[in-house]
């Protein structure tokens, strides 16, 4: 009979924070390990297209400081995937210095093993070439033109790269883009826990307290293994597991209820049953892990454009009543006017009518009495998108709409200056499975850190 393996997830996100009395809390139950998903896809392209991190540099060194403390001072693996938020060379490297930071100051030594996911383009074009790519749902099929063009270009790794780094005897593994259950997996499975348990645990782990009642993404969570399931819990008085919380976030961001692709197989979940346990504890039974071909998502992305945005409000019940053929008159005027400037493209999104969901929002008619305009303009250099936003967000603001009464200005502008540089824009290029080429794909490197450094 094995022992009960305990997996510690202090936040959804590396950043997030987690209140320090819910970490005590945990390591005074001894994990077996604590693992963290650094990052995610969700915040969109821009971070992985130009290698920053989404969260604050300070909060992910409060995180870890936590984190690889207690893990080195009591022997607990710590086990990071997709550092730095998008998981590509300058994600990683930005993560790693700061764990060396943490290792000088708190004068600590340890093993560190390093995995990069970065794939090479060369390998991307062979695999297309080789028609070993395949689009995933409402992808476009992937081109030669759109790799050459993405900046960074990673793979989904599964739990075997985490696992020959851990074989290898690191204490800290920094991986780079993973499959979100993989760092919370890979160690039980290693061990020899079942693996649809693992990675059912992991999917639910990835995000910690959010899979509680009330959810929160920054705070603990623990879920403990044993050969024929594993149960949930938290650490803070405030929350507690429930089959309904567990259920929910186990469906988060699947498309099917009951097969959860990942790299090298399905997380079949038609026989598992969620039981509540008492005590603000959720015991899962039932997950299986079928084997698939071995196939790794590719994720990239690279620059369109750049953007300029202004926020309005708008609170005249006329204009409301007609806004969405006011804003096509003065796209029309605006495009009338735009000369040099034509490749810039003007969006609209209208809080308090369908700002969030667009064409698709059910409810095409609103009753509020003020609606909230943002003005985004998408143009090849930033001066143009600053031109062209200018002309659009001063049209508006003086257009003369039927029924129109005041004539100072349509529109509310809570900042000055009114409009907002936003940088370069990036879209997703590569968003595709590719059959993985090589078993070494994701090799890792093992580094001694001190407090002085790294050693070979």
């Amino acid at each position: 009979m094995k022992p009960a393996f305990k997996i510690l997830s202090p936040t959804a996100i590396l950043g997030y924070g987690f209140p320090e009395e819910s970490f005590r809390r945990a390591i005074a139950e001894k994990p077996d390990l604590i693992a963290v998903d650094g990052g995610s896809s969700d915040p969109g392209p821009y971070y992985l297209g130009a290698g920053k991190a989404f969260t604050d540099r300070t909060g992910v060194k409060r995180d870890l400081r936590f984190m690889i403390t207690e893990g080195v001072k009591h022997g607990i693996p710590v086990v990071i995937g997709t550092a730095g938020g998008s998981g590509a060379a300058p994600h990683l490297e930005w993560c790693r210095q700061i764990v060396l930071e943490i290792a000088a100051e708190a004068n600590l030594s340890f093993k560190m093993a390093v995995i990069p996911t970065d794939v090479s383009k060369d390998v991307v074009h062979a695999a297309l070439d080789a028609g070993k790519i395949e689009a995933l749902e409402f992808v476009p099929p992937l081109t030669h033109e759109a790799i050459d063009a993405t900046t960074n270009l990673v793979a989904q790794m599964g739990v075997e790269p985490f696992i020959a780094a851990l074989k290898a005897g690191a204490q800290v593994v920094l991986g780079g883009r993973a499959y979100d259950p993989s760092c919370f997996a890979a160690l039980p499975i290693m061990l020899g826990y079942d693996e649809g348990l693992a990675l059912h645990c992991g999917k639910i782990l990835e995000c910690a307290a959010i899979a509680a009642t009330p959810g929160s993404g920054s705070d603990c969570a623990m879920g403990i293994l044993d050969e024929t399931g594993f149960v949930l819990k938290t650490f803070s008085d405030e929350r507690k597991f429930t089959p309904e919380s567990a259920a929910a976030h186990t469906l988060y961001e699947k498309s099917d209820p009951y097969m959860l692709p990942g790299p090298g197989g399905v997380l079949n979940l038609r026989e598992c049953k969620f039981e509540d346990i008492g005590n603000g504890q959720v015991r899962v039974t039932g997950s299986r892990h079928e084997h698939t071909p071995y196939k790794v998502k590719l994720e990239g992305s690279r620059p369109v454009g750049f953007r300029t945005v202004a926020i309005a409000g708008v609170r005249d019940p006329i204009m409301i009543k007609s806004i969405e053929e006011i804003l096509q008159a003065v796209r029309q005027r605006v495009e009338n006017n735009l000369g040099a400037n034509a490749d810039a493209k003007v969006f609209f999104h209208i809080y308090g009518k369908n700002g969030v969901m667009g064409d698709l929002e059910p409810v095409k008619q609103t009753q509020t009495h003020e609606l909230g305009i943002v003005i985004e303009v998408v143009a090849p250099t930033q001066e143009a998108a600053d031109t062209v936003c200018s002309l659009t967000r001063s049209t508006l603001l003086h257009y003369g709409y039927p029924g129109r009464v005041a004539t100072a200005g349509n529109l509310a502008l809570p900042f000055s200056p009114s409009d907002i540089r936003a940088g370069v824009v990036f879209e997703f290029s590569v968003y595709h499975l590719m059959d993985l080429p090589q078993e070494d794909l994701f090799p890792f490197h093992m580094q001694q850190v001190t407090p002085q450094g790294v050693t070979a």
